[in-house]
């Protein structure tokens, strides 16, 4: 039986779904922030501590790697069959250069994941445990990124860039059956957003809250608001100008939203109001403080998009390949 070879000329280029994300800014945004947020959220709850997670992120992305270089795929289920991964290497000065951590800092933070047993060394080997993780698989991810990517989809088909929509369900199919291959991609495409936001607000417990307050404004902007404007005029109008269209966000909303203790989001909620990231108004809610950090966060915020793109075209690809 003749093999359909996948067709070259149908295939989904990310600059036509980056430009999708910046002409459908207003629409897509409201969508895009709370799941990342999410992602945050449980990010944080997984060690209440983001540097350990970025050191096992970083740890999974090389054994990916290695996975990839030597032809191995393997599905969702192959993947979790088994609760120990073996890592190549653990190297404290490569992980603190490429995660931005101080060595010593780094050193310690590899120490306590070892106390938890995340990680353990046995005969020269690294092995990353994940039963020592509260929650492993990640499903709610899955599903959270395969809606997005197929809400996406449609508006992608609508401005002609696209054949056909993909639906959810295919999206996960393709992840699950290329789970390492696609997993590597996601932490590829979120990794340089946690350490460019990290480069921004000094740490990722800051960025958090501060995302809370973004996730927050953009819900509410879509609420009162669902006319279609430019990225620019949305920006100016809800984020970054004069004018507050609508009431902030509470530290013990925040403190339930994240998992943050609401001591410490009081503090991180002092330091974005002293740096004017926020302002605070007389009912203690707090909301974006005009235009003052507008270019680095749009820096940010377009990096991550076009990182998004790269990240999209390969999944649909990949999926709209395995529905052939």
């Amino acid at each position: 039986m003749p093999i359909n070879l996948p067709k070259i000329s149908k295939q989904i280029l990310s600059k036509d779904i980056y430009c999708t994300l910046s002409k459908n800014f207003t629409s897509i945004q409201p969508i895009w922030l709370p799941i990342q947020m999410r992602w945050m959220n449980n990010l944080y709850r997984t060690f209440h501590d983001y540097e350990k997670f970025m050191i096992i992120i970083y740890l999974m992305v090389k054994t990916f790697d290695y996975y990839s270089k030597n032809f191995v795929k393997l599905n969702y289920d192959e993947f979790f069959s088994q609760n120990e991964i073996e890592v190549e290497t653990l190297n404290v000065m490569e992980i603190s250069n490429a995660l931005n951590i101080p060595k010593e800092t780094t050193r310690r933070k590899i120490n306590e994941l070892e106390k938890l047993g995340a990680i353990k060394k046995s005969n020269k080997k690294i092995i990353i445990d994940r039963n020592a993780w509260p929650s492993i698989k990640p499903e709610e991810t899955m599903k959270n990124m395969s809606y997005f990517l197929s809400t996406l989809s449609k508006i992608i088909f609508e401005e002609g860039f696209m054949s056909q929509p993909v639906d959810s369900n295919l999206i996960v199919r393709a992840v699950k059956d290329n789970f390492s291959f696609v997993w590597k991609l996601y932490y590829d495409m979120q990794m340089p957003m946690l350490l460019m936001f990290k480069k921004i607000h000094g740490d990722l417990e800051t960025f958090h809250v501060h995302g809370v307050c973004l996730g927050n404004q953009a819900l509410n902007a879509q609420k009162i608001d669902t006319s279609e404007m430019s990225k620019t005029l949305y920006l100016e109008k809800y984020f970054f100008g004069d004018r507050q269209e609508f009431s902030g966000v509470n530290a013990m909303s925040i403190s339930d939203i994240t998992g943050i203790p609401r001591a410490t989001v009081m503090r991180k909620l002092n330091k974005l109001v002293k740096g004017k990231f926020l302002t605070i108004d007389s009912k203690k809610h707090y909301s974006t403080n005009k235009g003052v950090h507008k270019k680095e966060l749009l820096i940010v915020q377009n990096n991550t998009f076009i990182n998004l793109s790269k990240f999209a075209a390969r999944i649909y690809n990949l999926s709209l390949m395995k529905d052939n």
